[in-house]
């Protein structure tokens, strides 16, 4: 299949021309429209600082469906002893920068760039980006940020300065409907750590199947 090249038009070719690894296109820019547009046709921006802005459709889609959601014995007495104060929108910015900063092996860069910080700024005051926030002792220590549109949240990513705080975030987003009704979270990629919390795979016709129907 061709890597498509964007252009200054807002549009993205249908997603089941993507490579096998998920790669769709590349080009264009990180205005809100083309951003919004990319979410609502399953397809999220990923790239490094020294690439150009390269976006995808992974195909099979990682996944959350809210009444999967698994909290072990010891994360729940971690609930339980409420050692964190949970806040939502409170500091947008600071979240997504310390997203950027956390190291992640096999990653000699972050995604989260200045130009990345700026779009999905905008799309917060818009009201459409949405951060998490862990506290402790007044301390910023964990958090996410993401997308929703519809009752789908797009998870784009999350940091932890102390054992399990983004954990606890995560998990009080979904029990709390912190913002409103949830059928869906995105995980877009696997991880270990979102499996053991109940994030599973489903194919690509089954996820934009439920983007029609939830958004």
């Amino acid at each position: 299949m061709p890597i498509f090249e964007l252009d200054s038009r807002i549009w993205f070719p249908n997603i089941y021309n993507s490579e096998p690894d998920g790669l769709l296109a590349f080009g264009g820019d990180l205005s809100s429209e083309r951003l919004l547009l990319a979410y609502k046709s399953g397809i999220f921006p990923w790239y490094n600082a020294h690439e150009p802005i390269l976006w995808w459709s992974p195909n099979p889609r990682f996944v959350l469906f809210p009444n999967d959601l698994k909290i072990s014995k010891t994360t729940q007495q971690l609930l339980n002893q409420n050692k964190f104060k949970v806040t939502i929108n409170q500091c947008f910015k600071d979240v997504m920068f310390a997203c950027g900063q956390i190291f992640r092996p096999g990653q000699d860069s972050t995604w989260i760039t200045d130009d990345m910080l700026k779009s999905y700024q905008n799309l917060h005051n818009l009201g459409f980006a949405h951060s998490i926030e862990v506290w402790q002792n007044n301390n910023l220590v964990g958090g996410l940020y993401g997308i929703k549109i519809g009752t789908i949240f797009f998870g784009e990513s999350m940091f932890s300065l102390v054992s399990n705080s983004s954990k606890i975030g995560f998990i009080t987003l979904i029990k709390n409907e912190l913002l409103g009704k949830i059928s869906l979270i995105d995980c877009q990629v696997h991880t270990n750590h979102l499996e053991s919390l109940g994030a599973k795979m489903i194919s690509r016709i089954d996820f934009t199947n439920y983007l029609k129907s939830n958004i």
